[in-house]
C-alpha cells in the first residue's frame, strides 16, 4: 500500500469514526452495532470467495431485512454520510499537501510539461504566448436534477475538507490536533443533524442561485490563483507574460435559461436571473474594492490617476471609493428591479470596461511608480476577476425546442392570412424567413394577441432584447434539424426588439440530425444575407445525450466525431471560424469522461483555440467544488485546448474509419434491438430500475419527460440515472460488446489494437467504456431484478447481464488484462472503498421500492425519505451519475 493510499483509509475511518460517534449519540449503541454489522457485511461479501459469496449475500441481506421501519431511514442516512464523507477524502487527496520527495500531481504540471514539449516541437515563445492569450474556453454551467445535495450541506462538506487540510502538518502539537478533531466531529454533527434532502422541487431560481454560490464561494477564488500559474508557467518557457485582459477561460450558465422541455423556466425567471447575476457580481466586487481601498493607502501615483482623481493625498483610495459607490448603486439598482421594473440611475454601472478601467488604472501607476510589488498582489487578482467575470458574472444562454418556434411562427403566420408555417416544406420556409428579415417592416402588428405558448416565445425574446448583450449567450435551438429553424429565431429576435448579433445555435441531438447538421450549416453559410448577420463565429452544439438515448455510444460517438470533421471542412471552404459546443453530461452514456483526454480525441481542426462546453449537476460540484479541485480542472481544459489546438491528432487512416463505420453500424442494431424492437424492454426498464420514482422526486426544476410515450420521450437523465441506481449502467456499454465482438470474429483484432494504440478518438472511447464496466455490477443488478421485476421479465435481465459479462470479456481481451482498470489501481481502490457503503444502499433501495409499490406512501413518509436518501447515496457514491 502506498503512502498515498494510507493517507485516504486513515482519513475516511477518521471520518467514519466521527460519523459513528454522532450515530451513536442519538441513536444509541445496539444500533450503530447494526450499521457496523451491515457495514462489515459488505465488506466480507465483497472479499469472499465465488464458493462463500452466497453466503455473504444472505447474510448482509438478512441485516438489512432484520431493519425495523423506523430504523429504515437512519440507515439509509448513515451509509449516505459514509459515502459523502469518504468522497471528501478522496478529493482531498488530490489536492493535499505533498512534502518534496513526491511528485506533484499531473494536474498541476500539465500546463508547464505541455509548453516545454511545445517549444521542443518547434513553436516560438511569441507565438505560444499569443496563443494561450487568445484561447476562448467556455464552460457552461447546466442544472440537472442529479445534483441531489443541499447547498448548505455542500457548504459543510468543503469545511471539512478544510479541516482535514488543517490537519495535513506534519508540525501539529497535541492540542491543535485535537482542536481540529473536535471542529471535524462538530462539522460531521451538523451535516447529520441537517436534513439532506429537499422537501419540495427546486425552482430555477432555485438552480441558478446554486450555480452563483459555486462562483462565489469556489471559482472567485479559483481563476485568479489558476492564471497566475498560467502566467508563472507562460513566463518559464517564454519570457513573456499573459496579458491583463487575457481571460482564456470563461463561464457561461443555462440555470433560468434552458427552457427546453421545462414550463418552470419563462421569461420572467430569465430577467430574475439576470438580475440576481448582476446583484451578486456588484457585491463580489465591493467585497474585493473595499479591501483594495484599506490596502492602497499609497500617495505615490502617475499622471493618469492623478488626472482621474484630482489632487487627492490619497489618489487609488479616491478612485477605488469612486467604483465601490457605483458597485453599491448597481447592486442596490438590481436588488429593487426584482420587485419591479425600476429605471437605471446613471451611476449604475453597464460596462465591464467601466468596471476594469479604474483597476487598471490603480495597476499601471503602482507599476510605474516602483510599487509593482503591491500592483500584482490582490489587485492583480480583482482585476483578472473583472475580465473573467465582469459585471454579469457568467453569460445566460437561452434554450428552446425547434417545435416551439414552428408553432410560434404557424399561429403568426395563419393570423396574418399567409397560410401555415409548419405545413410549408423547407424551401417555403427559408423565402419567408428571409424576405421578412430582409423587411423593415414588422410582422407583427400591435393589436395580435398570441396564445400562451407563442406569448411566452415572444417574451423571451424582448427579455434577450432587454438584457446587455454581455450579460447573454448565444440561443440554442433543441432538436434543430434544418436551416429554417436557425433563421425562424432570427426573426423571432428581430420582430421583439433585438437589432444586435446574437449567436443562434443550433443543436444536433439525433443520430440523423448529426449526419445532416454539415448539409444544413453549408445551406445556412449561402443564404444571401446569413453571413452578414453571422458576426464572429458560426457556432454549432453536438448533443451527446440525445444521441446516445437513440442509437447508443458506440453509433452516436462516431456520429459526433463525422459531424465534427464536415463542419470544420465546410466551415474551412467558406472560410468561417468554427466555434462547436459540446452538450457532454456527467456520464459515459451522455458523453462524459475526464476532459482532459476528450478534448485530446476531438477531430483535427475541430479545437481551434476555441471550446465551449456543458458542465452539468453533481460534476459540477465535483469538479469545481472546492478552490484547489478547480484549479486542477481549469488547468487540464486550458492545457487540453492548448494541445488540441498546436498539436491536433492526425487524421484517421482509412482503414480505421471503415472499421470504425462497421463497429457503428453493428452497435446501433444490437442497441435498438434491444431498447426499441423487444416488446417488453420498455415495462422491464419501469420495473427493474427506480425510474418512476424518480419522476416524483424533488430532484430538480424540470419534468422527467419532454411528453407521454415510451423510451423515446425520456429525458437522457433519468433513462441514464434509473440504469446507474442498478449498476447495469446499461446505456453507457449496449451495442460495444455486439460491435466489438464481431470485429473479432471477422479477424480484425489487430486492427482493434493498432486504433486503440494509435488513434486518440478510439482509445478515450474505449477507456471510458472500461471504466463504466468496472463501476457495472450484474450481481446487484440481479438484485433489483429478483425483489422487483415479474417473472415474466426475468429472463430479459438475465440476458442483459449476459450481454454485460461480454462487454467486460471483449474489452478485457482488447485491452490484455486480467482485469478492468488493472492499470490505474488508484481508481480501483476508490470503486473498493465505495462499494462497502454502496451495497447496502443497493439493497436496502430495491426493498424500498419493493415496498413503495405495494403501497401508497406520502413524499414526506419515512419510506419515501428514505428511498430518496438511497438514490442521493448511489448517485454521491458512483459520482458521474446523470
Amino acid at each position: 500500500m502506498t503512502e498515498i493510499d494510507a493517507r485516504l483509509r486513515e482519513d475516511v475511518h477518521l471520518l467514519g469514526e466521527l460519523l459513528g460517534n454522532t450515530i451513536r449519540e442519538q441513536y444509541g449503541e445496539a444500533f450503530l452495532e447494526k450499521i457496523e454489522r451491515i457495514r462489515r457485511g459488505a465488506k466480507a461479501d465483497r472479499s469472499a470467495s465465488p464458493d462463500n459469496s452466497q453466503v455473504s449475500s444472505e447474510q448482509l441481506s438478512s441485516s438489512l431485512n432484520a431493519l425495523g421501519e423506523d430504523e429504515l431511514l437512519p440507515t439509509a442516512r448513515a451509509f449516505n454520510q459514509f459515502l459523502n464523507l469518504a468522497n471528501i477524502a478522496e478529493q482531498y487527496q488530490l489536492i493535499r499537501r505533498r512534502d518534496e520527495t513526491q511528485a506533484s500531481a499531473f494536474e498541476d504540471t500539465v500546463l508547464a510539461e505541455l509548453l516545454a514539449r511545445l517549444k521542443t516541437e518547434g513553436h516560438s515563445g511569441e507565438s505560444l504566448a499569443r496563443q494561450v492569450a487568445r484561447l476562448d474556453i467556455e464552460l457552461v454551467l447546466t442544472a440537472h436534477p442529479t445534483e441531489v445535495t443541499r447547498r448548505t450541506l455542500i457548504q459543510k462538506y468543503d469545511a471539512i475538507a478544510a479541516q482535514l487540510a488543517a490537519q495535513d502538518h506534519r508540525d501539529l502539537i497535541p492540542a491543535e490536533r485535537a482542536h481540529i478533531q473536535q471542529r471535524l466531529q462538530r462539522l460531521i454533527a451538523e451535516a447529520w443533524h441537517t436534513e439532506e434532502i429537499r422537501r419540495v422541487r427546486p425552482t430555477p431560481v432555485d438552480e441558478a442561485k446554486w450555480g452563483f454560490a459555486v462562483i462565489e464561494h469556489s471559482l472567485w477564488h479559483a481563476i485568479p490563483h489558476h492564471l497566475r500559474k498560467v502566467d508563472q508557467a507562460l513566463h518559464a518557457a517564454t519570457g513573456l507574460r499573459l496579458p491583463l485582459e487575457a481571460a482564456p477561460i470563461r463561464f457561461a450558465s443555462w440555470m433560468g435559461g434552458d427552457r427546453d422541455g421545462n414550463p418552470n423556466v419563462t421569461a420572467p425567471v430569465t430577467r430574475e436571473v439576470l438580475l440576481l447575476a448582476r446583484w451578486m457580481a456588484a457585491d463580489l466586487f465591493m467585497r474585493d474594492v473595499d479591501q483594495l481601498a484599506a490596502e492602497l493607502s499609497m500617495q505615490q501615483a502617475n499622471a493618469a490617476l492623478r488626472e482621474a482623481v484630482g489632487d487627492s493625498a490619497e489618489p487609488y483610495r479616491q478612485l477605488l471609493k469612486q467604483l465601490r459607490e457605483r458597485l453599491r448603486a448597481t447592486r442596490n439598482w438590481a436588488q429593487a428591479s426584482l420587485k419591479e421594473n425600476q429605471p437605471a440611475p446613471a451611476d449604475v454601472l453597464h460596462s465591464n470596461r467601466d468596471l476594469i478601467q479604474p483597476l487598471q488604472l490603480c495597476f499601471q501607476s503602482l507599476h510605474e511608480c516602483g510599487m509593482g510589488v503591491i500592483a500584482d498582489g490582490p489587485l492583480l487578482d480583482s482585476l483578472r476577476r473583472a475580465v473573467t467575470f465582469g459585471l454579469f458574472l457568467a453569460r445566460l444562454d437561452v434554450r428552446q425546442d425547434s417545435s416551439r418556434h414552428t408553432a410560434a411562427l404557424t399561429e403568426i403566420t395563419d393570423y396574418l392570412g399567409l397560410g401555415k408555417y409548419g405545413e410549408w416544406d423547407e424551401e417555403a420556409r427559408i423565402t419567408f424567413l428571409l424576405h421578412e428579415l430582409n423587411n423593415r417592416r414588422p410582422l407583427l402588428p400591435s393589436h395580435f394577441k398570441p396564445a400562451a405558448d407563442t406569448a411566452e416565445v415572444l417574451a423571451t425574446c424582448r427579455e434577450v432584447a432587454a438584457a446587455p448583450a454581455a450579460s447573454l449567450g448565444s440561443y440554442v435551438i433543441s432538436m434543430a434539424g434544418a436551416a429554417s429553424d436557425v433563421l425562424a429565431v432570427q426573426l423571432l429576435l428581430k420582430e421583439s426588439g433585438v437589432l444586435r448579433p446574437m449567436r443562434v445555435v443550433p443543436l444536433f441531438e439525433t443520430l440523423a440530425d448529426l449526419d445532416n447538421a454539415g448539409p444544413v450549416i453549408e445551406r445556412l453559410l449561402h443564404l444571401p444575407g446569413y453571413r452578414s448577420r453571422l458576426h464572429g463565429p458560426q457556432e454549432v452544439m453536438i448533443g451527446y445525450s440525445d444521441s446516445a438515448k437513440d442509437a447508443g455510444t458506440t453509433a452516436a460517438a462516431w456520429a459526433q466525431y463525422r459531424a465534427q470533421e464536415n463542419l470544420v471542412r465546410i466551415c474551412r471552404d467558406q472560410d468561417v471560424e468554427l466555434l462547436l459546443f459540446h452538450g457532454r453530461g456527467g456520464t459515459v452514456g451522455r458523453g462524459g469522461g475526464p476532459a482532459h483526454a476528450a478534448i485530446l480525441s476531438q477531430p483535427p481542426g475541430s479545437v481551434a483555440g476555441r471550446f465551449r462546453t456543458t458542465e452539468q449537476g453533481e460534476m459540477i460540484r465535483f469538479k469545481f467544488g472546492l478552490p484547489d479541485i478547480a484549479e486542477q480542472n481549469l488547468n487540464l481544459y486550458l492545457a487540453a485546448v492548448l494541445e488540441a489546438t498546436l498539436l491536433p491528432p492526425p487524421p484517421p487512416e482509412p482503414a480505421w474509419r471503415a472499421l470504425m463505420d462497421e463497429l457503428a453500424s453493428d452497435g446501433v442494431k444490437a442497441y435498438r434491438q434491444v431498447v426499441r424492437e423487444n416488446p417488453q424492454f420498455v415495462e422491464y426498464f419501469r420495473q427493474s430500475t427506480p425510474e418512476q420514482e424518480l419522476g416524483r422526486l424533488p430532484l430538480g426544476s424540470r419534468p422527467a419527460k419532454r411528453r407521454q410515450g415510451g423510451i423515446e420521450s425520456l429525458r437522457a437523465i433519468p433513462w441514464i440515472f434509473g440504469w446507474t441506481q442498478t449498476r447495469l449502467m446499461l446505456p453507457a456499454w449496449l451495442g460495444w460488446e455486439a460491435a466489438l465482438s464481431k470485429a473479432l470474429e471477422r479477424g480484425e483484432g489487430a486492427l482493434l489494437a493498432t486504433m486503440r494504440e494509435q488513434w486518440p478518438f478510439f482509445r478515450t472511447r474505449i477507456d471510458m467504456l472500461e471504466m463504466v464496466l468496472a463501476k457495472a455490477d450484474a450481481d446487484i443488478a440481479r438484485f433489483y431484478d429478483e425483489r422487483l421485476v415479474q417473472p415474466e421479465l426475468l429472463a430479459l435481465g438475465a440476458d442483459l447481464r449476459d450481454l454485460l459479462s461480454q462487454a467486460c470479456r471483449v474489452v478485457l481481451g482488447l485491452t490484455g488484462q486480467s482485469q478492468l482498470l488493472a492499470h490505474s489501481p488508484e481508481t480501483l481502490k476508490f470503486i473498493s472503498l465505495r462499494n462497502t457503503y454502496l451495497d447496502p444502499l443497493h439493497l436496502l433501495q430495491a426493498e424500498l421500492l419493493a415496498r413503495s409499490r405495494h403501497r401508497e406512501a406520502a413524499l414526506d413518509s419515512p419510506l419515501e425519505q428514505a428511498l430518496l436518501v438511497t438514490v442521493a447515496g448511489i448517485a454521491a457514491g458512483l459520482r458521474n451519475t446523470g
